[in-house]
């Protein structure tokens, strides 16, 4: 399936015909809870792009496991789901996003979990504004690598208050953990995004991309990367211009894992060229502009 396909399935994003949790909120009837943050963590976000938090999220672990599953049972049944194992490969690499209004485990954790809390307060500024959901799951025996890549590329915003709340719903061996490049947020480039099955750029050529990812790989010594075994609820936050990825380690028990993504007072949209995650095929926005609310609820204000 298309990204375009996958758009198609709905007629306006975000929106059905039951959200009493959307609507409540708007009304001032419902907040999300709140969680508590220290001005170090704060700098070192701010400094690294990458911040690992233990135990966040663990009692959440097992509702989104519910809400993953759901995904994975019946893939075509929801939003974007994505294939990225070759045929012949072993095991499965799965991802699908842009879920939360059909799945009612992730609407859970959208507004009775404090990430919108998390995030607002780790960007800084006043608001979170909610952009969209990732699912991710590897099977054992994949042996499929992530390439290194920036989340920004293959979004329709530009900015640097972001963050992605990404929670660990199984335990993860350090060697197929996903890896950060710490400070790769300011480096001051956007690079092309890429292909997951097979690593290559795309959109190359258009404006906007300053150069393809450098081969990490080839000269690791040469970077400050982080990555580290991680425990079911174990949660990192990640600004989108941070690079990442994982190895190509043969995965010897599942892994899978919940990201939200969240924007801050600085982000607006941004008409890029080529396919982008999520399409936007007509937005109604315009380059410069603040996201709209309807599709990108503002969850948490200071």
């Amino acid at each position: 399936m298309t990204a375009q396909e996958g758009f198609n399935q709905w007629t306006v994003p975000w929106e059905t015909p039951e959200m009493p949790e959307l609507d409540a909120l708007r009304a001032g009837r419902l907040s999300v809870p709140e969680f508590s943050v220290e001005q170090d963590q704060i700098d070192t976000y701010r400094r690294d792009g990458v911040l690992y938090l233990d135990g966040a999220f663990v009692d959440w672990v097992e509702p989104l496991r519910a809400g993953l599953a759901r995904n994975l049972e019946n893939p075509s049944d929801y939003r974007f789901p994505a294939e990225s194992t070759a045929e012949g490969e072993p095991g499965r690499f799965f991802d699908s996003y842009c879920n939360w209004p059909l799945i009612p485990e992730y609407r859970e954790f959208l507004f009775k979990s404090p990430a919108a809390s998390l995030a607002g307060k780790i960007m800084g500024g006043s608001v979170a504004q909610f952009f969209h959901e990732h699912a991710f799951a590897k099977e054992p025996g994949t042996q499929r690598a992530t390439p290194w890549h920036q989340d920004i590329p293959y979004y329709t915003v530009s900015g640097d208050r972001n963050v992605s709340v990404y929670v660990a719903l199984d335990d993860v061996d350090e060697d197929v953990a996903v890896r950060f490049i710490r400070g790769s947020h300011r480096w001051g480039k956007i690079f092309y995004p890429k292909v997951w099955l097979d690593g290559a750029d795309f959109n190359v050529g258009d404006d906007g991309y300053s150069d393809s990812v450098p081969d990490i790989d080839a000269d690791p010594e040469t970077y400050d990367i982080v990555g580290r075994a991680l425990k079911a609820g174990d949660t990192i936050l990640f600004n989108f211009k941070t690079l990442h990825g994982t190895s190509d380690g043969v995965m010897r028990r599942k892994r899978s894992a919940f990201s939200t993504r969240w924007l801050g007072d600085d982000m607006r949209f941004l008409q890029r060229p080529g396919e982008t995650s999520p399409p936007f095929p007509d937005p109604g926005m315009v380059t410069g502009d603040r996201m709209r609310e309807d599709w990108f609820p503002i969850l948490w204000r200071r």
